[in-house]
C-alpha cells in the first residue's frame, strides 16, 4: 500500500507581536484594551503565539510590563501561548524578572514564554542610567541566573548592578521548561547568545530590509555559539517577525494600509527613531509601493497568495524557521486589521501548513476517475432496479395466493360472535 507523501516542510506555528505601534492621539486606555481585543481575536483564530514589549518612551509604545498585559490577555483567551517580546533584562533584577514570569505562568495555566532583551530604545537606557555598552552583557548574565532560579538552584551572585545572597523561588513555573527566547536584530549577538545558552530566538530585525536580507547567514551564528558552548538549538525555536497587511485585492490592500503606514514611517521611523538612511514618503502610494510591493519590501501589502508565496521564499532562504509572527500595527483602521488577521488564519495558515493538500487529492481523484464512478453508480443502481423488480414480483404472487385461497376460508370473526350469540 502506497503511503502519503510527506511534506518537504514541518508544519509552521504563528503568531502575532505587539510592541505596540499606536499614533499619538487616541485614548491609552482604549488602545490597551483594543490590543487586548487582539489578543483575544488570535486566539479564536486558532494562531499559536502572541507577544508584546516593553518600553517607557518615545509616546508610540505603551506597554510598560508584558507581564501585567500578559496576565490580563491570559484571562480572555484559552489556548494561545503568551510571551514577553521583551522584558530589557538590564531594566530589572533578575530575582524579580524571574518571580513574575513564573507568576504569569501560573495566571495563565501555562502558557508563557520567557522572550528576553537589552533594551531596544536608547531613550529608555538613558532615562535609568544605563550605559548602552552593558546592555548585552547585563541580558547574558541576567538570563544565565534566572535559568538557574526556574531550575530550582539556591543562588548567591554579586554583580556591579545586582547582589542575590542564597535565593530561591518559592513557587517554580507551571511548565516543566517555560521556553526562553531572545531578541535578534540585524547583528549576530542576539543569535549568539541563543546559542550560547541553547535557547530560541525571536528575530524582530526582520522587519526591515536589511533584516530580511541578514536571515540566511544569521542561524550559523546560533549554531556556532552553541557548539562552542556545548549546547543545542533547534530551528523550530526560531520565530521570525514580518509585517503585512492583507485584503481581498492588493488595490483594496493598499487603500487600507496607505495612509498609516506613510503616517508610522513619516512619524516613528523617521522623526522619533531617526533611523539612519530613512526618509518619510510624500505620498500613501509612495509609501505601499516603496514599503509593500516592491521586491525588496520589508512588508507585504497584499492578497493572501502575497503573504503565501513571501513565507515561501524567506522559509527557503533562511533555510527554515519554525514560527512567523505577524508585526501588530495601526496601519489600518481596527475593523480592516482585525480581518486582515481573519484572512491570514482562514487562509495563509492552512496554505503554508499543506491542511489543504488532502482535501485537493481527494477533489482531484474525484475528477479524474469520474468514469470508474459513474460505472460503479450504475452497476448499483441496476442492481437496485433488479431487486425491486424481483421484490414487486414476489408481493405479487403471495397477493394472488391470498385471494385464491380466501374464497374458501371461514369467516372466523363470524363464526366466533354466532357461537356468542347462541350461548356457547
Amino acid at each position: 500500500m502506497s503511503q502519503p507523501t510527506a511534506s518537504p516542510n514541518p508544519r509552521m506555528r504563528f503568531g502575532a507581536f505587539l510592541a505596540p505601534h499606536h499614533p499619538i492621539g487616541e485614548h491609552p486606555m482604549l488602545q490597551f484594551r483594543r490590543d487586548l481585543d487582539l489578543a483575544e481575536h488570535c486566539d479564536r483564530l486558532g494562531l499559536d503565539e502572541f507577544w508584546c514589549g516593553e518600553h517607557h518612551s518615545s509616546g508610540w509604545e505603551t506597554i510598560a510590563s508584558p507581564e501585567m498585559f500578559l496576565a490580563a490577555a491570559g484571562e480572555r483567551t484559552k489556548r494561545i501561548m503568551l510571551g514577553t517580546g521583551v522584558v530589557s533584562l538590564p531594566y530589572h533584577h533578575p530575582f524579580n524578572v524571574a518571580q513574575r514570569m513564573v507568576q504569569l505562568d501560573h495566571m495563565t495555566g501555562g502558557r508563557a514564554i520567557f522572550g528576553s532583551g537589552p533594551g531596544a530604545l536608547s531613550s529608555d537606557a538613558f532615562a535609568l542610567g544605563i550605559d548602552p555598552m552593558v546592555q548585552r552583557d547585563r541580558q547574558d548574565e541576567a538570563i544565565g541566573v534566572i535559568r538557574r532560579l526556574m531550575r530550582g538552584e539556591r543562588v548567591t551572585a554579586e554583580s556591579d548592578w545586582f547582589t542575590m545572597r542564597d535565593a530561591a523561588l518559592q513557587l517554580l513555573p507551571l511548565q516543566e521548561d517555560m521556553p526562553f527566547a531572545v531578541a535578534s536584530q540585524i547583528s549576530p549577538s542576539g543569535m549568539t547568545l541563543a546559542g550560547k545558552h541553547g535557547i530560541g530566538i525571536i528575530s524582530v530585525g526582520s522587519t526591515s530590509t536589511e533584516g530580511l536580507t541578514a536571515l540566511p547567514m544569521q542561524w550559523s551564528f546560533a549554531e556556532e555559539a552553541a557548539a562552542k558552548h556545548g549546547q543545542v538549538v533547534d530551528r523550530k525555536n526560531w520565530r521570525v517577525v514580518l509585517m503585512w497587511h492583507i485584503a481581498e485585492t492588493r488595490e483594496k490592500a493598499a487603500e487600507q494600509a496607505g495612509r498609516g503606514l506613510m503616517r508610522w514611517h513619516n512619524e516613528y521611523i523617521v522623526g522619533t527613531l531617526q533611523r539612519p538612511g530613512a526618509k518619510p514618503f510624500k505620498s500613501p502610494e509612495e509609501a505601499v509601493e516603496k514599503t509593500g510591493f516592491s521586491r525588496n519590501a520589508a512588508s507585504t501589502i497584499g492578497t493572501p497568495d502575497d503573504l503565501i508565496a513571501r513565507i515561501r521564499d524567506i522559509r527557503e532562504k533562511s533555510g527554515g524557521f519554525g514560527t512567523v509572527i505577524g508585526f501588530a500595527h495601526d496601519w489600518a483602521n481596527p475593523e480592516d486589521t482585525f480581518r486582515s488577521w481573519d484572512m491570514v488564519a482562514r487562509y495563509v495558515v492552512p496554505e503554508i501548513n499543506g491542511y489543504m493538500d488532502g482535501l485537493r487529492r481527494s477533489q482531484k481523484y474525484v475528477i479524474e476517475n469520474r468514469a470508474s464512478f459513474e460505472r460503479a453508480s450504475q452497476a448499483v443502481m441496476a442492481k437496485i432496479q433488479e431487486n425491486e423488480r424481483a421484490a414487486a414480483a414476489l408481493a405479487n404472487t403471495k397477493s394472488n395466493r391470498l385471494a385464491v385461497s380466501g374464497s374458501n376460508t371461514p369467516d372466523f370473526d363470524k363464526l366466533n360472535a354466532d357461537k356468542l350469540k347462541a350461548g356457547e
